[in-house]
């Protein structure tokens, strides 16, 4: 008799978003590089249900699990059936909505909030990006250190050939509007820079509506300050290949994706001493102190103002951005999922 494969159910819904988010990239990135196994059967979920989503991580997926007698389901963002007929794998990327619960509408953030602890202590396997997350995890949730994996993220934004914007050296920012990312005070640091004579403008790649942009363009007082809107890949490729640099202000990752997508690119990064984001860059990227406005003014300089510091930082970041791969991490995720099967 043929011995059974045993059947792997990822939940790779947010992959098939128009609009991705890092956990669809995740999750996108992720099933495209899963190595070929014959001992494993992968089965990719790429819709839901019709009604609200906590009914069909909780309800209906698992009737879905059963009926393809799947043997583990990965959860790539949080979500993880909490009554389940296989065992389960979940990969929390950061827990934000836990430090920073004013970022989340009210239905969200009660959702993450209910949900992700519990899911991290039902799971046979949790995978964290960083090892930030995975001490976070271990202490907020009282998770067995035992069953925490650490499993990396890579660049995923393709790189291609759409000409870089030529209207003058800029500095980029990416990221939504919401008070973590800290991009108040960059815009403030910016304007302490540009009053020294800095001939740079600052794009904000993120939201270009709401309340929270407002802010920014009045906090911009006249200065250079550019709020994009969601864009494209191939636009977001384009704008970071031109940057002079990245700046990452932020006060709270779980990884910090955006920073080893500069590097991929040669692009100097200069980011916030803060959570995961240290761990991410390494001694690739120049950094400060994410609260105090001078330091983020000082790091700029002394990456855009020194030529010598600005080609050192691009050819480190292109190396650690080398070190990563979706192929690495992929493997490393089925080594999870075998090491629970067999």
């Amino acid at each position: 008799m043929v011995p059974r494969v045993p059947i792997v159910a990822i939940d790779a819904r947010d992959a098939y978003d128009p609009q991705l988010r890092g956990w669809g990239r995740y999750v996108r990135e992720l099933v495209d590089a899963l190595p070929e196994r014959p001992g494993l059967d992968f089965r990719v979920i790429s819709r839901g249900g019709r009604g609200p989503e906590v009914l069909f991580e909780q309800f209906e997926l698992p009737i879905r699990l059963r009926r393809e007698h799947a043997d583990l389901v990965h959860a790539p963002n949080c979500f993880l059936p909490l009554a389940r007929p296989c065992m389960g794998v979940v990969t929390i990327h950061d827990l934000a909505f836990e430090v920073f619960p004013d970022d989340f509408s009210k239905r969200t953030g009660w959702k993450y909030r209910a949900l992700t602890p519990r899911a991290a202590r039902s799971a046979q396997r949790v995978i964290c990006v960083s090892g930030y997350t995975a001490a976070d995890v271990v202490r907020r949730y009282g998770v067995d250190e035992a069953r925490v994996r650490v499993i990396p993220n890579a660049p995923s934004l393709p790189i291609g050939d759409e000409p870089v914007p030529n209207d003058g050296p800029y500095l980029l920012a990416v990221g939504d509007l919401r008070p973590k990312k800290n991009l108040m005070r960059l815009v403030q640091a910016f304007r302490v820079l540009r009053r020294e004579g800095l001939e740079h403008r600052l794009v904000l790649a993120g939201l270009d509506s709401g309340a929270e942009a407002e802010r920014v363009r009045e906090a911009a007082d006249g200065e250079p300050v550019r709020l994009t809107g969601y864009l494209s890949d191939v636009r977001l490729d384009a704008l970071m290949r031109g940057a002079d640099a990245l700046i990452h202000p932020s006060l709270y990752e779980g990884f910090g994706l955006v920073i080893v997508e500069a590097m991929a690119r040669g692009v100097p990064v200069v980011a916030a001493r803060a959570t995961a984001l240290p761990e991410t860059g390494g001694a690739a990227a120049a950094y400060f102190e994410p609260l105090d406005v001078g330091d983020l003014a000082a790091a700029i300089r002394g990456v855009v103002g020194n030529r010598a510091r600005h080609d050192e930082l691009s050819r480190l970041g292109r190396a650690r951005a080398a070190q990563l791969s979706w192929a690495a991490s992929a493997a490393l995720t089925v080594a999870v999922y075998e090491e629970l099967l067999t």
